[in-house]
């Protein structure tokens, strides 16, 4: 169909309006939204950042002794499957120690449970001190405490616990005039041992650690 010239003049200013960008393609539109969007989307990873945090704090605390900060009963799974794991990769060594306080009962009994969860918390803090930063803490229950020792045999772990019963002999638990010493049980762990055979291992030795008078360690 032949278009009129008035028809093609009339048609030519919104012929030339369909895509000036095509005879300028160095002009570019931008959307009215794009600023609306931007701040969404920073609103977006803000509140995603936010809710990670969450996560990691929430883990923390489903992990951690709410006492002493020490790893609890599944922070102690955990940690037990990865260093296990990362052990048998490397072929390097991981000893486990279980820790008992000597005569905590009659801490409790004669100073009072607020000077018997200080005791546990000070224990805690001297374990941190006094043992490398790779070296984890969990607390089994009550004043037994389990850690774990990575790339260490365990003759290396008795001399590391050893220094830990001279600090604690000469360092008080805060504002009382208590003092510290446990009874431990080391073992190496051996290849596919589970957390609960070691740990019965461990018991076993913690056991004779008592019996030959305490303020032992005894490597099972």
């Amino acid at each position: 169909m032949k278009m009129s010239k008035t028809e093609i003049s009339n048609a030519a200013p919104r012929l030339r309006m369909v895509d000036p960008a095509v005879r300028h393609p160095e002009i570019r539109f931008e959307s009215p939204m794009h600023g609306g969007m931007a701040l969404q989307l920073a609103a977006a990873e803000a509140r995603i950042a936010e809710l990670q945090s969450a996560l990691r704090e929430a883990y923390k605390v489903a992990s951690r002794d709410p006492l002493t900060g020490a790893f609890n009963r599944r922070g102690m799974e955990e940690a037990f499957a990865r260093e296990a794991a990362r052990a048998g990769r490397t072929g390097r060594p991981l000893t486990l120690a279980l820790i008992d306080l000597d005569d905590f009962k009659s801490i409790n009994d004669q100073y009072g449970h607020g000077v018997g969860d200080a005791a546990l918390v000070h224990l805690t803090q001297m374990i941190g001190e006094a043992l490398r930063p790779t070296d984890l803490c969990s607390r089994l229950g009550g004043e037994e405490f389990v850690l774990m020792l990575p790339d260490s045999d365990c003759a290396a772990a008795k001399r590391a616990l050893v220094r830990l019963q001279a600090e604690l002999a000469v360092r008080p638990v805060a504002d009382t005039a208590v003092t510290l010493a446990f009874s431990a049980g080391l073992v190496l762990r051996e290849n596919g041992e589970s957390l609960e055979q070691a740990l019965a291992r461990a018991d076993r030795a913690v056991y004779r650690a008592k019996s030959a008078g305490k303020r032992r360690i005894v490597c099972g």
